[in-house]
């Protein structure tokens, strides 16, 4: 009889409640509003992942990555020393195909320089990976760099990935000169929507990137499967080459939406993915969607058609090089004399040393290099690269081309 009667008087206790309201002072109805008090999210979104509204006054400084493959170290100094500026960060990247004995020699030959010894501004990836552009391990690659520079430096605003075939076209001075009067949320990353053959011969596929789970280096693998487009998010395509805010890379790191990541896993079976990744992530993203100027700020020339595949640049490319107004170009043969043509025309640089700028106070007497008496790295001294940059710039944020940017344009 005992638990009978234990029933029922929770019974009754439970009707009278709800005759008489016990518990309805604690019961309250979330609505859009109050839900702000219960989820994490609220609190996240909008916060330090947005874009900042209001333009910096100081001058910007950039992280560069600066990447290459067996053979590549020498190029990749050369290319080091023509984009260098005490201002700015700079990973190097010598991937693993490359022998140990020259990633050692670039390390050593950093370490050895005494400007980068005094300013501590360079770095060369110890852990090394092995990188094939068709696959998602170029994405690894590079998000590692962003993870070390933003954990090892506060204030660099721009993130630019160069390979070792890039080369500027305008001297540091021009580009920050230039990029002191952008607004710090503008991304240059040239993208469409992936419409057309796009769709079959790079969405639907599904490959196996061996770079991933091998020592050395084998094109994709494909699979019989193929498979459906995504529906909570739009594919976009460009440049694998960019101009990334700090802003947009903080989220592609920490995006508390998930977004990022989903995309990644979706990308690590993805032919090219290096051209896809952060055009879609950034175009499906309401914070930085309207922040994607649609150009890489590249020279770069293109088989005809189908203009998938970038021509070697040389000499009779000059011309068009210079009046482009672009900040660097692509690809170079390696020693090819149109280097040292943009050494001498474009970037005022001796062999073997730096592109000099206003940082650069040193005496040129005898031959010696100026730049090795560093003065203000907060005074630029601009050239005519700049004037044809600014052009550029103009141009890409007219009111004609922002109609463009993520989704308004053709594949």
């Amino acid at each position: 009889m005992l638990p009978f009667f234990a029933s029922l008087l929770v019974s009754v206790t439970l009707v009278l409640a709800s005759i008489f309201g016990i518990f309805s002072s604690s019961y309250k109805f979330v609505t859009t509003e109050d839900s702000k008090d219960y989820f994490v999210e609220f609190d996240l979104n909008g916060g330090s992942f947005s874009p900042p509204e209001s333009v910096k006054m100081e001058a910007p400084q950039i992280a560069y990555l600066i990447s290459g493959t067996k053979g590549d170290s020498l190029r990749m100094r050369r290319t080091l020393q023509a984009v260098y500026h005490p201002r700015n960060q700079y990973i190097l990247h010598l991937d693993l195909e490359a022998p140990p004995r020259e990633r050692i020699e670039l390390a050593t030959s950093i370490k050895g320089d005494p400007i980068f010894r005094e300013v501590e501004n360079v770095r060369v990836m110890e852990q090394s990976n092995l990188v094939t552009y068709r696959g998602p391990t170029m994405i690894a690659c590079t998000l590692q760099a962003v993870a070390i520079l933003l954990k090892e430096s506060a204030d660099w605003d721009w993130f630019i990935n160069l390979s070792a075939s890039d080369y500027p076209l305008v001297t540091q001075d021009d580009l920050l000169h230039v990029f002191s009067n952008l607004s710090r949320n503008l991304n240059f990353i040239e993208h469409t929507e992936v419409r057309g053959w796009k769709v079959n011969q790079r969405a639907k596929p599904i490959v196996i990137d061996p770079g991933l789970y091998l020592s050395k280096k084998s094109d994709l693998f494909l699979t019989s499967q193929r498979r459906s487009l995504p529906t909570s998010f739009k594919l976009f395509t460009g440049s694998a080459w960019v101009v990334l805010t700090r802003s947009f890379l903080e989220y592609c790191i920490w995006g508390w939406d998930n977004l990022p990541r989903t995309v990644l896993m979706y990308y690590t079976n993805f032919v090219s993915s290096p051209e896809g990744y952060f055009h879609t992530v950034i175009c499906n993203t309401e914070e930085f969607k309207s922040t994607a100027v649609g150009h890489d700020l590249h020279y770069i020339a293109w088989d005809n058609p189908p203009k998938q595949h970038p021509l070697t640049l040389s000499m009779k490319d000059f011309s068009n090089m210079v009046k482009s107004g672009a900040a660097f170009a692509r690809k170079f043969p390696k020693n090819d004399p149109v280097l040292d043509k943009i050494d001498k025309e474009l970037l005022g640089r001796s062999e073997g040393r730096f592109a000099p700028g206003a940082w650069c106070i040193g005496s040129s007497e005898n031959g010696s290099d100026p730049c090795t008496v560093r003065g203000n790295d907060s005074v630029f001294r601009p050239g005519p690269g700049a004037k044809k940059l600014q052009e550029l710039v103009q141009t890409l944020l007219s009111e004609d081309n922002q109609r463009k940017w993520c989704g308004n344009s053709v594949s």
